[in-house]
């Protein structure tokens, strides 16, 4: 496919992921589980009510009880329609969130068309957990989570999307390929570094912190965020329908994207996952 949608083909996306968040959102209605917007979706929640324009998927976050309970639950309700894709389902796939693919379609993106996953249109789900309350032991184990979480991406991807440009993202792609070039020749596992970095994550699984953290953004530390502003989640308008969401959203965006939310960014800077091969199945 080309690297720009036609209005077209967005508008389908968007629709297939509308009708899964409605799927998802009665499933977690019916066994009590809590989630939120995360992202760019928080953006589009409050400064457009729904879909970004431009943006072609849903972020969604669960802290580790919920997101655990999710796991349970999801293919005994909608196994015959949505897939769970995360590293513990197949051990082929690279990162450290959590996918729930429409069966029977297919969203390819072009740094993992060597890989043989189930790689459909999905809800994107982060899990977020525990971070310690002392702040210096927060960042060591937020730091310490990324960094081997970073390195199971290299073992398997050569080619991945970078938010760097000019020379600097020359560089970085150049390093990623001897990277992965030399991880493939000695036969290090991706399950060595999942191991490591699972073990950061759920450092504090079992102290009642104050806070939790998804650890696996661009940079460490981007998603932390305080439970009391987290739980309970509250429903908020999406686009025809609603969408869970942190009691305290406009605090997370400030954080995360700053003040200027409400802002258009330029062109130049509107991202979307355009993929390499994109089939909608069955879909009309």
């Amino acid at each position: 496919m080309s690297k720009v949608y036609d209005q077209e083909t967005l508008d389908k996306i968007q629709k297939v992921e509308l009708d899964m968040l409605r799927d998802f959102d009665a499933m977690c209605e019916k066994h009590g589980i809590q989630y939120f917007a995360v992202g760019g979706t928080t953006i589009g929640c409050v400064r457009h009510k729904g879909f970004i324009p431009w943006d072609d998927d849903i972020d969604i976050g669960m802290v580790r009880e919920d997101f655990e309970k999710f796991l349970r639950v999801a293919n005994t309700e909608y196994g015959d329609k949505y897939s769970v894709l995360n590293f513990e389902s197949d051990n082929t796939y690279p990162l450290m969130t959590t996918r729930w693919v429409k069966n029977g379609t297919v969203f390819l993106e072009e740094s993992f068309k060597h890989l043989k996953c189930n790689f459909g249109i999905f809800l994107d789900l982060y899990c977020f957990d525990n971070v310690s309350d002392d702040d210096k032991k927060m960042k060591k184990q937020c730091f310490w989570a990324w960094f081997w979480g970073k390195w199971m991406i290299l073992r398997s991807v050569n080619d991945p999307v970078l938010y760097q440009t000019g020379f600097k993202a020359k560089f970085i792609r150049f390093c990623v390929k001897i990277g992965n070039f030399f991880l493939r020749l000695f036969h290090v596992s991706p399950k060595f570094f999942y191991k490591k970095a699972m073990k950061h994550v759920l450092k504090y699984k079992d102290v009642d912190t104050k806070r939790v953290a998804y650890m696996f953004d661009p940079n460490p530390g981007m998603s932390i965020m305080a439970k009391e502003d987290v739980l309970p989640t509250v429903k908020i308008p999406y686009e025809d329908t609603v969408i869970g969401s942190q009691k305290n959203v406009e605090k997370y965006i400030r954080f995360r994207f700053g003040d200027d939310f409400m802002t258009l960014p330029p062109e130049e800077k509107r991202h979307n996952h355009v993929p390499y091969k994109l089939d909608f199945g069955d879909e009309k």
